[in-house]
């Protein structure tokens, strides 16, 4: 899943869709992968996932990351990714 990282926000949360990425906000800053282990509670948490289920696979250096998933099936994480979404546009 493609995301987009905002650091040093004054909330951490799921804000939206940008493009084909998820824009995400934490309050962690930039440093020593604090807003790395930041981004993958948050999302883990959104997703009822452990996040034991998530890594960073790219752009771990970068706002722009590529987070891979296991432990879940593609349907099951497709279906918990829409209700995601969903829910962040109805804010």
């Amino acid at each position: 899943m493609a995301v987009r990282v905002s650091p040093g926000a004054k909330q951490s949360r799921i804000q939206g869709r940008l493009g084909n990425r998820l824009k995400v906000r934490v309050v962690a800053p930039p440093e020593a992968g604090r807003a790395n282990e930041g981004v993958l509670e948050l999302i883990a948490s959104a997703l009822g996932l452990s996040v034991r289920n998530l890594e960073i696979v790219a752009g771990s250096s970068s706002r722009d990351k590529v987070i891979a998933f296991s432990g879940i099936d593609d349907a099951d994480l497709r279906a918990r990714l829409a209700t995601l979404v969903a829910s962040v546009g109805a804010e």
